[in-house]
Parts: structure tokens; sequence; C-alpha cells
């Protein structure tokens, strides 16, 4: 296991919500979407927070649709809303994703494994019913389809995304 996955199992245990981050969202988020992030875990919402900065960042240098990026980023994983797993279980997750080489895809009946492998469509499914437009929702389906690659604004995502 990397050092990477460490850290990052160590920030899911001790992720907080503080006032900039609440000031951030406020900034990109409507009410509604707000409703819908907050539904995530905290460890889950401070990661999208981080991602969305990133990309904000990246934005910036490549002159890219930063605030259309930064809400993608922030919505990027609502999916997960429909199952949330705690850190343990994310990281085992992780674990046996990496033991069976992602064969374990295959038993996606299971909740935590449809939701770690499925998360993007879900997302797309449940942003399809308020009005998100077509290419929002496709970078939110896509945001870990590696198969995708000569898209500048799924890349940034995508980077972003494993950046944090």
């Amino acid at each position: 296991m990397s050092l990477y996955r460490v850290k990052q199992f160590y920030w899911s245990m001790i992720s907080k919500i503080n006032n900039d981050d609440i000031d951030f969202l406020k900034m990109y988020l409507e009410t509604y979407e707000l409703k819908l992030f907050n539904q995530l875990p905290i460890y889950e919402q401070k990661h999208c927070i981080n991602v969305a900065r990133d990309v904000k960042l990246t934005c910036n240098k490549r002159r890219l649709r930063e605030k259309y990026l930064i809400k993608v980023a922030l919505l990027h994983d609502i999916g997960k809303i429909y199952h949330t797993m705690n850190p343990i279980e994310k990281s085992i997750m992780v674990i046996m994703h990496k033991l069976t080489n992602g064969r374990i895809r295959a038993y996606k009946n299971i909740k935590n494994i449809n939701v770690y492998y499925n998360h993007g469509d879900i997302g797309f499914d449940l942003l399809k019913k308020y009005g998100y437009d077509d290419r929002f929702l496709f970078i939110v389906k896509n945001h870990h389809n590696n198969n995708i690659h000569d898209d500048i604004e799924l890349n940034v995502i995508r980077e972003c995304d494993d950046r944090n």
C-alpha cells in the first residue's frame, strides 16, 4: 500500500469542515446543491472541497471555465450519498480492489462495492433529475473512466481528484 493511501486514511479520520470551507461552498453551490452535498460524510465533503480548490488553481493556469468546473468538482462524488462508507470500509474496498485486480467489481450487488465502482453513474442519475447539462453529467459520470483521454475538462477533474 502506498504512503499516499496511508495519508488519505489519516486525512479521512481527522477531516473537519471549517468556516473557510463553508464560505467556499456558498460561493459555488445553490441551496439545493448544499443540501445534497451535506449528505456526504464529512471526509468526502472535505475531499470534494480539496479537489475543487485544486481545480480552481488549475483553471487559473489553463484558462478553463473555473466556476463551472469547481461546481463539478464539488459534486463529482455525490453518488456516494446513496450508501456511505466510513473510512475503514473505504480502506477495505481500496485493499480489496488492489488484491483482486478489480475483479471484486463483479459483486456489484453488495452496496459498498457498487458505490465504490459506480458512484459516477449513480451521481449522473441523481444530478440528471436536477436538470444539469449533458457536459456536467458526462464529467461526473466519467471522472474515473481512464479510457477517455482527449478531454481537457475531464482530465482536470480526474487529475485533481487523484491528487486529493
